[in-house]
């Protein structure tokens, strides 16, 4: 099986991939939390994790998920994660390790790739240019198809991993802040002259954190991740986060 979670698509063509080699069923972790989240394998089956790197930690879902999961004999199983992120990871990837290893599972293969930039709401960060964009992901496309080799032979030991200057610092400083204090929906505005009503904004939210009644509105209890999802599929950019983004561009897998 394989465990996902995906804003604006990245993780989700990454996740489709793995799961289509590898026969194996995808699972979306946002609709899973709904559910008992108690699994049992099946014989030789592998154990895959997808996830987008959300202040180089996994995002905050990701990391519930993994809270409330019961994976029935567990041990012995190949085990794998792949994450996504625009720069540099951080050691996220050790963080997943740590928290799935308190349920019995050991990471036997992990994966980065560095896709296009999508998260734009800091002073320095900015959606990729068009020819960076396609270098991007190309570049992931042979990064994974590497990865799917790994996995279906199921190799052992098996680090791509693009941690960048630092990484303690970056997760364990900078990210920390980051997701203790900046995933909120509390900055998201509409513009109402701009809206056109198409009600994409709630259709594409990942954890239904946007109800659509004319206008968006966010719920503003605790689910939204900052995936900026809601904005980036606006047709018309109605939707900003603060005044940061009003002059930022666009970005979802496939757009184009």
């Amino acid at each position: 099986m394989v465990f996902y979670f995906s804003g604006t698509g990245n993780t989700r063509w990454a996740a489709e991939q793995l799961a289509a080699a590898t026969s194996e069923k995808l699972l979306f972790i946002p609709d899973e939390l709904n559910s008992a989240c108690d699994y049992a394998l099946a014989e030789d089956e592998c154990i895959g994790f997808c996830f987008p790197v959300h202040g180089w930690q996994p995002p905050h879902i990701v990391r519930e998920f993994i809270h409330r999961m019961n994976i029935t004999g567990a041990a012995g199983h190949y085990a794998y994660a792949l994450c996504t992120c625009g720069d540099s990871t951080g050691l996220a990837m050790k963080i997943l390790a740590m928290e799935l290893s308190r349920k019995g599972i050991d990471l036997q293969s992990v994966q980065s790739l560095t896709m296009p930039e999508s998260y734009v709401c800091l002073p320095f960060m900015y959606t990729d240019k068009p020819e960076r964009e396609r270098e991007k992901t190309e570049q992931a496309r042979q990064d994974l198809d590497a990865f799917i080799k790994v996995v279906v032979s199921r190799q052992s030991g098996y680090r791509q991993l693009k941690q960048g200057v630092a990484p303690w610092t970056l997760s364990h400083v900078i990210g920390a802040y980051f997701n203790r204090f900046m995933i909120t929906n509390k900055k998201f505005t509409v513009d109402s002259d701009v809206c056109i009503h198409c009600g994409r904004c709630a259709e594409e939210c990942p954890v239904g954190d946007v109800l659509f009644d004319n206008l968006p509105q966010w719920k503003h209890d605790g689910s939204c991740t900052c995936c900026l999802s809601c904005y980036h599929h606006c047709p018309v950019h109605a939707i900003n986060y603060g005044k940061i983004t009003r002059k930022r561009g666009q970005y979802y897998f496939g757009h184009v």
